[in-house]
């Protein structure tokens, strides 16, 4: 199976000064997030991300690839995730074992992967904890989370005291995620 592009769409933060360009294709293995953020919040450096989410056809998290540039310095992270849920950069993180999805801090373009691998019915919740990704350090950490089906493409997020309202399109990708983020641009294509 050759890869193919499924959407390209483009998020402006509500929170911070900044965009994220996301494309999410279909592979051989499953999906690929693929994006770049751009974030200049006020009093400090701007911050320019790269990253890369490669899950399997049940949308479970298997390799992430980050590249930050902030503040003259660039870091790289590179993360796998074996069948025995064992996370492993340049040594195992003992702290996300058994996390099935990644959250990146600063794109919602991974509130895709539990919405997709999820699955709720409409009324349900389920409760899970992400590997979650923090910007621009790029540290790592459990992050415990609650998923709320509230109608057929609008779910309420929770993670400690944070509540929020997120909508998705068809393929789970967010439209709004209230006072955080909100779509500009998505194109959809087509195989030819």
């Amino acid at each position: 199976m050759k890869d193919s592009l499924e959407r390209v769409v483009v998020w402006r933060s509500l929170i911070a000064e900044g965009t994220d360009y996301c494309a999410l294709w279909r592979t051989s293995a499953g999906w690929r997030l693929k994006g770049t953020a751009i974030s200049a919040a006020r009093g400090s450096a701007a911050m320019v991300a790269r990253y890369e989410v490669h899950c399997d056809e049940g949308w479970r998290t298997r390799r992430v690839e980050i590249e930050v540039i902030h503040a003259r310095q660039t870091r790289t992270l590179e993360l796998t995730v074996d069948d025995s849920g064992r996370w492993l950069a340049e040594r195992e993180l003992p702290e996300v074992a058994g996390c099935i999805d990644v959250d990146l801090a600063i794109t919602p373009a991974t509130n895709t992967l539990p919405i997709r691998r999820l699955n709720i019915p409409a009324g349900e919740s389920r409760e899970m904890t992400a590997a979650w990704i923090k910007f621009a350090g790029l540290e790592c950490e459990r992050l415990p989370q609650r998923y709320t089906r509230l109608s057929s493409d609008t779910y309420r997020y929770e993670s400690g005291n944070f509540v929020s309202e997120i909508i998705v399109d068809e393929l789970g990708l967010v439209i709004s995620y209230k006072d955080a983020w909100e779509r500009v641009s998505g194109q959809a294509f087509e195989d030819d």
